[in-house]
């Protein structure tokens, strides 16, 4: 078995209030920008594989939001799975995470979350890409008609190098056709990461 990593730190935006179990209507709140909650999940895979690549390990969402709008203020823990085939086109696979909040903010609501995340690249010449990278969430902590997020959409990108380091850019746009009332009807997303491929 081999251990592999995955670490997100999201930067983000919203333009108004986000409403939550304990305020589904909030008001007097305007926007906020800034540094969202930190994922970190291992995952456990076999370092021999065939056709599909997999893996399951523990999950952690640490509350580092630099805004009570852009997180959840609880200390968060779970489990994760990912499983991904590489096609000659490309790359095409699902990644699954259920989280329990554990310690945090006594004032904020209990988190409770479950996220699916199929994703697709399909490769293109000269390092271009085209994506999509659907990320659907549940929070189960809410009432049952606002429940699920469920976008649709994608987008670009391209693998390049900036001297000898390998970069990955893409830019992407979805739009949301289940959601609670208070989530925004679309989102977009830039990405700029640094790869170091073994």
């Amino acid at each position: 078995m081999t251990c592999r990593c995955r670490r997100v730190l999201p930067v983000a935006s919203v333009d108004g209030a986000i409403s939550s179990p304990e305020n589904p209507n909030p008001s007097g709140l305007g926007s906020a920008s800034g540094l969202g909650d930190t994922n970190y999940s291992l995952y456990l895979s076999p370092v021999e594989y065939d056709k599909v690549i997999w893996g399951v390990g523990p999950s952690l969402m640490i509350p580092t939001a630099s805004d009570d709008q852009l997180g959840s203020g609880k200390w968060s823990g779970g489990i994760t799975a990912v499983a991904l085939t590489q096609p000659t086109w490309g790359t095409m696979g699902i990644l699954g995470r259920q989280l329990w909040s554990f310690a945090g903010d006594d004032n904020r609501a209990d988190v409770s979350q479950s996220l699916i995340e199929p994703f697709a690249n399909y490769n293109l010449d000269k390092g271009w890409f085209l994506i999509t990278d659907i990320i659907i969430t549940a929070n189960w902590e809410a009432p049952s008609n606002q429940t699920w997020t469920i976008p649709i959409g994608g987008g670009i990108g391209r693998i390049y190098k900036i001297g000898k380091q390998a970069v990955n850019n893409r830019i992407e746009y979805y739009y949301n056709i289940e959601k609670p009332d208070s989530a925004p009807d679309w989102t977009w997303s830039f990405t700029f990461q640094f790869l170091f491929p073994k």
